[in-house]
């Protein structure tokens, strides 16, 4: 498959077209941002680990029956994905208040939560990704209802299936962010990335963070954490 011109740069990944027009090529980069890209960094690997997460994750979901836009791994940093349409919604699951939520509601960092909460939130890094709902989605023809309730079904189920793989490695998932998109047949997908980059990882037992929460708050550890995850998980 033939690289081709840069169709777009984010603030971690840069995506390619390629000679097939429903394939791209995602190339990681170890550029960091937080608080909607007003805090930026480097973290050491970081576009390795989160491709080659990204897609061991993937492959698991794909075989119970979660289509995602994975197609093949190239090297460590270069994935062939489905070209989509995202959808443009930041799609996130909770499971134990922290960030966000915990000052929100004024609930301490840590606490569980009864059952899994679903947000929304418009994909505007101008606007700060403001938080949206149903209605709100509806109104402005972001996504028509047949498309959110597969989204939630498949967000939910991936909540479950994440959740026992990470408890095998000693890990509580705590909160993460899912992108959604159409390939040009119109089938809804899984894209984007599953890394720690997208998802609160914190150890079960100590509850050490092992995600980018450590470069968001300065905490120090950022490169070991994402190289714990990475050997916790054997990919």
């Amino acid at each position: 498959m033939e690289k081709r011109e840069q169709l777009y740069e984010g603030k971690a990944k840069k995506v390619f077209a390629t000679d097939d027009p429903d394939v791209v090529l995602v190339s990681y980069k170890d550029d960091a941002t937080a608080f909607n890209g007003l805090k930026k960094g480097t973290i050491e690997g970081k576009g390795v680990i989160n491709n080659r997460m990204s897609n061991f994750l993937m492959k698991i979901l794909e075989k119970d029956g979660i289509p995602t836009h994975y197609i093949q791994e190239l090297n460590d940093r270069e994935t062939l994905v489905k070209k989509v349409t995202i959808v443009p919604l930041e799609v996130i699951v909770r499971n134990v208040a922290a960030g966000s939520l915990s000052k929100r509601l004024g609930v301490p960092e840590g606490t569980p939560l009864r059952e899994p909460v679903l947000e929304y939130c418009y994909k505007d890094d101008a606007l700060g990704d403001p938080m949206v709902n149903e209605y709100h989605i509806a109104a402005m023809g972001w996504a028509d209802d047949e498309t959110m309730e597969k989204i939630a079904y498949y967000a939910l189920r991936i909540n479950d299936l994440l959740i026992a793989y990470f408890k095998g490695a000693n890990v509580d998932l705590i909160d993460f962010k899912l992108e959604f998109g159409k390939t040009s047949d119109g089938t809804l997908v899984l894209a984007d990335e599953i890394s720690p980059d997208t998802c609160r990882f914190w150890d079960s037992e100590t509850h050490e963070k092992l995600d980018k929460d450590r470069f968001r708050r300065d905490l120090g550890g950022v490169e070991e954490a994402y190289q714990e995850m990475r050997k916790r998980l054997g990919f």
